[in-house]
């Protein structure tokens, strides 16, 4: 079989949530590496031990328990922003792989929970810790999977066309936003201090308007 054939047939197996707990940028490279380096099969928490027994009937290999280090199998959840600490930095905006969160620079933003994989990967970079993951009203199926895959591809293509070097997510966050998310790389004073200084702008903007 061809490897881009097997990579098509082992992508369509993973779960299409893009967290990179993998190891890898996106399901589709883990998929590639499995396909054409012999990469473990059990490195997807998200697709737990029925995705891992998939894999393993695919690839005509054994079946192993889920890599630890990549993390533990849990419920699907999804992202929750708190509104009133939101601060419109964008910074989970382009974090997220799927486009699933909507908003605007120094603007209120929120997450559209039938489009979140759960991925976590917004949590991280939010400079004030208002995004948290809560438990999903809804499991996760092959159909939220294919569009998942859809939007992905979508934001990839459009980043493409912005960022024609081939760079990282981190990367062209770092690009996007480097005020903010280079302070997040430094020391911790220093990123304390600059939440500071937004939170201070905020709320001298909020008491500029209130009557």
């Amino acid at each position: 079989m061809p490897a881009s054939q097997l990579t098509d047939r082992i992508d369509a197996l993973l779960p299409q949530t893009q967290c990179t707990k993998c190891g890898y940028d996106a399901c589709r490279p883990y998929a590639e590496a499995m396909a054409q380096s012999h990469e473990a099969i059990n490195r997807c928490p998200p697709g737990g031990a029925a995705g891992i027994a998939a894999l393993a009937a695919l690839l005509d290999r054994p079946i192993a328990l889920l890599d630890p280090d990549c993390g533990a199998h849990q419920p699907l959840q999804v992202a929750t922003i708190d509104e009133a600490h939101c601060i419109g930095c964008t910074l989970c905006i382009q974090a997220c792989p799927v486009d699933a969160i909507v908003g605007a620079n120094k603007q209120m933003h929120t997450v559209i929970a039938d489009l979140c994989t759960g991925c976590d990967l917004c949590v991280a970079p939010c400079p004030v810790d208002c995004i948290t993951m809560v438990a999903a009203d809804h499991d996760w199926t092959p159909a939220l999977a294919q569009a998942a895959r859809t939007h992905y591809q979508q934001r990839q293509s459009r980043l493409l066309a912005r960022h024609h070097e081939n760079s990282t997510l981190a990367a062209r966050t770092l690009a996007n936003k480097a005020e903010l998310a280079s302070a997040a790389q430094n020391d911790t004073p220093a990123k304390q201090q600059l939440i500071a200084d937004v939170l201070t702008r905020a709320r001298a903007r909020r008491n500029k308007v209130a009557p």
